[in-house]
Order: C-alpha cells, then sequence, then structure tokens
C-alpha cells in the first residue's frame, strides 16, 4: 500500500509530498507526486492592485467586507473572486474550477472598463489579450492549462520571424507536480527584462520546447513553446524566434480567476490494479531492456519501474508493444508477423533525434511503438475486424489537446490526484478534423478516436503502428515518462490476466544489425503543415 500523507492547511503556501508505493513483489511503482497549497492572500493583494488602476471598476468589487450602505441584492456583495469568475467565466470556460490562481494573458481591469461602458466586442477580444488568441481553455482539481496562439500578422513590439505560421503558446498553473527523478531538472537561466516581475524565472530549452518556469502565489507555472532549437524555417519554428513571443505572453499575464478549493486531509498514491490469475500467453521483457545496441551514444535503455497511472489500453487486444525502427523485420507491412507478439519490447529510449530527459543518453523516443493483432480477413458483425481500420480508443475521461492539421491527439487528465497527458501519434490528420477531435473536446474512456495508421508528415511515411507517450507535469514544464509498466498494467486489465516477465538472459535476441529506418530530422513546431513526430 502506499504511504499516506496528512495535509496540514496553513493560512500561506505550504507543501507536501506524496511517496510512491512501497513495490512488493511482482507489484509496479507508482508515482511520486508533490502537492503545493496557493496563497490566496497574495493572490487577492495582486488582483487588488491590477483592479486599482481603474478606480470604476476597483469600486464594483467587494474587495473588503461587506459595507452597509449596499443594497443586499447588489452583485458586490460577493466576494471579489466570485463575481471575477463571473465575468470571466464567459470567455474561460470554468475558470472557477480552478484551485490555483488563474494567469492568462488577459487584460481583465480593460476588459472590466470595457464591458462597464457596453462596449465589447467579441471579435476584439484578442486586443486584450495581447493579441494572443484563445484556443483551450481547462481548468479541473489540479489547476489549469490553456493554449493561445499569436497570428502571424501581429507583429507589434517583435523582431520579425521567418516562421509563416500562428504560433502556438502553453502555459500550466498547478497544485500537483510529479516528483520525478531528473538529472536535468531545475536548471535554466535568469531573464534580465523579466526579473522584476518574476524573481525566480527560469528560462531553458528542453525536449522540443522553450520553457519559462516560475512560481507565484506558492504554486508553480511553466510558459512554454514547442520550437527548433536551430536556425529559423519557414515551416520550423527557431527556439530564438519562440523567445521574444514566449516573453510577450509573460509580460501580458493578469489574474483572470480561480477559486480556493480545501485539499482532502489525506492523498495517496492509488495502487495500480493487477488481475490475480496469470495469462498464458503474454510475456514480456523487463523495463529498459531496448535492443541491443539501439541507445543513442551507445546508451541502454532505462529500467523505470513506474506504472504512471490506471488507464485503459488504446487498442484491443492483441496487440504488441515492440520496436518500429530496429530489428529483423520482412518487407512486407503485415500485422502477423513473429517480430509482432510477445514477447513485448520497451523502446522508449531508443535512438532518436528528440530530447528525452529520462534516458542516460539525454535522447529517445518519447513513447512506445504498439502493433495491433493479425486482422488477416475482415469480418462483420459484433466482433467485426478490418486489418485497416483497427481502431484507437480513449485511455481515460479526458480533454482534447489538438489544433487542425496536427497529427498528435492529446488526452489530458486533471483530477485531485494526477496532471497527465496521454499523446496518440500517426493518425491521419485529415480523418481526426472530419471527425472533430480538436481542442477542448471532451472524451470518455474506451471512446474510439480513430484508426491505427501509418501517417508521419505524409501519408505511408512510416510503418502501420501507433505511437503513445505520457507526459507529468513538473515544475520544469511537461515531460516524457516510459509508459511501458503503465501499458503492461492496461494490457493485463484488457485481457484479464497477468503477464509473465522473461529476463533477458531466458530470450536470445533475434536483431539483425540494428538500422533506423530512414533518418528523421528534430522534433518541430506544431505548427508546421508537416508535423514530425516519433517513429
Amino acid at each position: 500500500m502506499g504511504a499516506r500523507v496528512t495535509i496540514v492547511f496553513a493560512a500561506l503556501a505550504a507543501i507536501h509530498t506524496l511517496t510512491p508505493t512501497a513495490q512488493a513483489a511482482d507489484a509496479f511503482a507508482t508515482p511520486a507526486v508533490t502537492i503545493n497549497r496557493a496563497d490566496w492572500r497574495a493572490a487577492m493583494d495582486q488582483l487588488r492592485s491590477e483592479l486599482n488602476a481603474a478606480p470604476e471598476v476597483a469600486a464594483d468589487f467587494a474587495l473588503t467586507a461587506r459595507r452597509r450602505s449596499v443594497a443586499a441584492d447588489d452583485p458586490r456583495q460577493r466576494p471579489a473572486l466570485v463575481q471575477l469568475n463571473g465575468v470571466t467565466s464567459a470567455i474561460f470556460t470554468g475558470i472557477g474550477r480552478s484551485p490555483v490562481p488563474v494567469l492568462l494573458p488577459f487584460d481583465t481591469t480593460a476588459y472590466l472598463a470595457a464591458r462597464r461602458k457596453g462596449a465589447i466586442d467579441p471579435q476584439a477580444l484578442p486586443r486584450h489579450q495581447a493579441d494572443f488568441q484563445t484556443d483551450l481553455f481547462d481548468a479541473g482539481p489540479s489547476g489549469y492549462d490553456a493554449v493561445f496562439s499569436l497570428p502571424t500578422e501581429a507583429t507589434s513590439g517583435l523582431p520579425s520571424r521567418v516562421f509563416a505560421r500562428p504560433v502556438e503558446i502553453q502555459i500550466t498553473g498547478s497544485v500537483l507536480t510529479y516528483d520525478v527523478a531528473d538529472p536535468a531538472g531545475g536548471k535554466g537561466e535568469s531573464v534580465k527584462a523579466l526579473a522584476a516581475q518574476y524573481p525566480d524565472l527560469r528560462r531553458f530549452i528542453r525536449e522540443g520546447y522553450v520553457r519559462y518556469a516560475f512560481t507565484r502565489f506558492g504554486v508553480p507555472y511553466v510558459v512554454s513553446i514547442q520550437c527548433l532549437d536551430s536556425a529559423p524555417r519557414p515551416r520550423r519554428l527557431a527556439c530564438r524566434e519562440a523567445s521574444p513571443i514566449a516573453e510577450r505572453f509573460l509580460k501580458a499575464l493578469r489574474i483572470a480567476g480561480g477559486q480556493p478549493r480545501r485539499l482532502p486531509p489525506e492523498i495517496a498514491p492509488a495502487a495500480i490494479e493487477r488481475p490475480p490469475a496469470p495469462d498464458p500467453d503474454f510475456t514480456y521483457r523487463p523495463a529498459g531492456d531496448i535492443v541491443v545496441n539501439s541507445g543513442a551514444r551507445g546508451q541502454s535503455g532505462r529500467a523505470d519501474l513506474t506504472a504512471y497511472s490506471q488507464i485503459r489500453y488504446p487498442l484491443d487486444a492483441p496487440a504488441y508493444v515492440h520496436s518500429q525502427s530496429f530489428g529483423r523485420r520482412r518487407a512486407s507491412d503485415k500485422f502477423d508477423q513473429p517480430w509482432s507478439q510477445y514477447p513485448w519490447r520497451d523502446n522508449f529510449c531508443e535512438a532518436r533525434s528528440f530530447n528525452v530527459g529520462q534516458c542516460a543518453s539525454g535522447f529517445g523516443h518519447q513513447g512506445q511503438d504498439i502493433r495491433p493483432g493479425a486482422c488477416p480477413v475482415r469480418r462483420d458483425g459484433p466482433e467485426a475486424c478490418d486489418p485497416w481500420r483497427q481502431r484507437v480508443l480513449a485511455v481515460r475521461d479526458g480533454v482534447v489537446i489538438r489544433s487542425t492539421r496536427q497529427q498528435a491527439v492529446t488526452v489530458q487528465v486533471n483530477t485531485g490526484t494526477e496532471h497527465i497527458r496521454f499523446r496518440y501519434m500517426h493518425m491521419n490528420p485529415s480523418a481526426l478534423d472530419a471527425d472533430g477531435l480538436l481542442n477542448g473536446r471532451s472524451l470518455r474512456e474506451g471512446q474510439p478516436i480513430g484508426v491505427v495508421s501509418n501517417y508521419l508528415d505524409h501519408p505511408n511515411g512510416t510503418t502501420r503502428h501507433l505511437h503513445f507517450d505520457v507526459q507529468l507535469f513538473t515544475r520544469d514544464g511537461w515531460i516524457w515518462v516510459n509508459p511501458y509498466m503503465t501499458l503492461i498494467a492496461a494490457y493485463e486489465r484488457l485481457i484479464g490476466g497477468r503477464g509473465h516477465e522473461i529476463g533477458t538472459e531466458m530470450v536470445s535476441s533475434s536483431v539483425a544489425a540494428p538500422a533506423i529506418t530512414g533518418t528523421l530530422p528534430p522534433a518541430a513546431g506544431p505548427q508546421a503543415d508537416a508535423v514530425h513526430a516519433p517513429n
């Protein structure tokens, strides 16, 4: 069982760590989590300061005790945050669900002044958002996430850029952060231009993003833009072009809402359920046991024994976790090849050009490649199986993060005990657009979201498989972790039987001379027509 931690409620910010469950024999570890208590007094002080810039607006808010001269039905008798949430929820749906103060590039005071005069034009909303457009806002028990974009025509005050598409900016604020073993964690450099506003701000480029991490009101926030740490290109956003946009975003952040929540007195990581009875067929190699010589810079895999979440497996059974870039394969691309079956094999730290801090080399695959099982003949009826339309399923209830034409579908989960993302790759973007798999859509666990395909910048760009990965929110932002054990446990629940780990000494390798199927360029920004993805 997991260690229980009692949350002590203090007047100001307090931090509490949830330790991972002790790992009994044949059990998987669970992640360690820190809960941060927001300092709402400090947040109210900042809100008061922002509103006082316009006295007529400040007068509409009861920022102090109730005044006897105010009528009983006057909205000014409601707490200021309740009033503010009531106004901004029309723009940022559910903003009051956030247990952390919501910082957004939104000039609350100017918007309220315009609203007071009846001069609100929905088409002119970006004028109150430093020209940023809202693509997604999602708040829940752990905090909030938002995605904004800056159109190409918004150039005022910014250096010229080569990148020819809108730039997407993400922000997350969370009471919950994961304590990931992270050699690269906590690094970065200060930004002089923002030091007065954000004294502890850290800027760094990591895992394909330029990130700005800071603490405000006792809570971690991270602003990030996916970019390429190289020379600018019209279809690949360079981090040197992204940085001025991120800094403009940071300068525009204001309090837009949120609501204090009482944390539960006890929280413990939930143990991952596994069937007690063994399955006669399902076998897997140990975590970190990647194909020999397949790691970047000659490094091996990482034995991460953590099951990060209890999920529904993303495909139907049977399905197989195996490398798509290393090992022996035949000319045809069928589903019933021996190398695609049991035992499963970890491929998280295989050589790729992606930065992955969890891998010893600093580079890796970011996730796991999964193939569906054999479906050689199309069958109709309740057990229908079309070999070209094997379904991909939502692993949890969650919210979609995805813009049009992007091939990545991210499902985000935000609960009182989890702030986690699951990403799917290689489905056809046109089909995803047609199905409405776009920012803000709610999904239910087990709901079909697409079919296994072979899209990589273009149709037939890779073998037919699903790339699946997991990201956790940390003080450095969203970090990729190995989903191998998470998938094993999910597959066991799907088939109703426990798998058997096969040691490396018991199984001879069936690989030929390792070879990557194509030279992959570095990860690119999500705004490009052809978004590069892990293989």
